[in-house]
């Protein structure tokens, strides 16, 4: 399980505790980290990312160990980095290797913090918290990312909320009746019944809508005319990725709740990365096992789907200032909340454990 957050992990010398750490975030697609820094404030720490001549990952602290100024504006040296101030040069590993006057000895105790990266699914992931437990059997199983048979896409929002509401939104489909008129929502979703359940550390939320008219995303992805079963799968994973099992097919293909590879199905694929208790990093795109082939089509398809999460970016940061406009208001939760609810309640348990954990040595 991962465990709370811990110094270095907070704001002022203040602990928070809306996220977790002995963790594995995604800093970064693969395509964006390349051999000049990217800078990425990742739970609270700024951070920069670059690639070595050999391509792996390097990360750092964002912030030159001789006067702060931001690493990743400095210039890039081999597989080092020189700071643009005075010219201090680290190596990757945060290490001096020359000093601002070069006749001084280096003093190979001034050194910028480094973390931890794993490369997985097309995803630079970093580890929050204990370097020694950094397991890449840890990052969250976003199988149909990797899975043969399936194509995977996707993109990159900046949102001005916290991480907590775009879980909820996930979590929470009803939403998409009036948020996403225009593109995949439609009535039905208010009408279906809906059932939530956890599965050990997961939290799922399904609904099921047969013989329905598909809404104009789903109608250009199946390619056949007629009414449609439709169904959709949300699962929380810890410690913040929301993985959508979506699609529709004909009536009478035999798709089922359980068993629905018939027609056109995709996994919608999202990672909320916090930057600050009120911002974060989303990762989001779609796995899909249909026109696999068609480079195009998923050009076209990743296009759709931004424009659709464009518009819960509205929603969502319109919801933080309110937030931040209300402070004697609280949220509220109605049955449709169930699964956004039981997920905030999964990170708050991780958290209390963790916190015991610590309190116990």
């Amino acid at each position: 399980m991962p465990a709370a957050r811990t110094a270095p992990f907070g704001h002022g010398g203040r602990t928070v505790t809306t996220w977790l750490t002995d963790a594995w975030y995604v800093a970064g697609w693969d395509a964006e980290v390349d051999t000049q820094p990217l800078s990425r404030t990742i739970c609270g720490v700024p951070m920069m990312f670059y690639r070595k001549l050999d391509r792996s990952v390097v990360a750092m602290r964002d912030a030159c160990p001789h006067r702060l100024l931001p690493l990743s504006i400095g210039l890039r040296e081999g597989d080092g980095i020189r700071c643009k101030y005075h010219g201090l040069l680290l190596g990757p590993d945060g290490v001096a290797q020359e000093m601002p006057i070069r006749t001084d000895p280096v003093n190979r105790r001034i050194c910028a913090e480094t973390f931890v990266t794993h490369e997985r699914h097309r995803m630079v992931w970093v580890w929050i918290g204990d370097k020694a437990k950094a397991d890449p059997a840890l990052i969250p199983n976003l199988w149909p990312c990797s899975k043969p048979g399936w194509t995977f896409d996707g993109d990159y929002y900046h949102v001005e909320c916290d991480y907590r509401l775009m879980i909820d939104n996930l979590m929470d489909l009803t939403h998409e009746t009036h948020v996403h008129a225009g593109s995949i929502g439609q009535p039905e979703i208010m009408e279906a019944p809906i059932e939530t359940r956890v599965e050990g550390e997961d939290v799922v939320v399904s609904r099921w809508m047969p013989g329905i008219e598909a809404p104009p995303f789903w109608r250009d992805a199946l390619k056949l005319p007629g009414l449609v079963d439709r169904w959709q799968i949300c699962r929380f994973v810890l410690p913040a990725a929301v993985m959508i099992d979506v699609g529709v097919a004909p009536v009478g293909a035999g798709a089922t709740l359980e068993d629905h590879d018939q027609g056109a199905r995709g996994i919608v694929v999202d990672f909320m990365t916090p930057e600050t208790e009120t911002s974060h990093h989303y990762f989001w795109g779609m796995a899909r096992k249909f026109d696999v082939d068609d480079p195009g089509f998923t050009a076209r398809f990743k296009r759709g789907q931004g424009g659709v999460f464009a518009e819960d970016k509205v929603i969502l940061e319109a919801q933080q200032a309110a937030i931040r406009a209300n402070p004697d208001l609280k949220l509220s939760a109605y049955r449709i909340d169930e699964g956004g609810v039981r997920a905030r309640q999964m990170i708050a348990r991780a958290i209390k454990a963790r916190k015991a954990e610590v309190s116990a040595h």
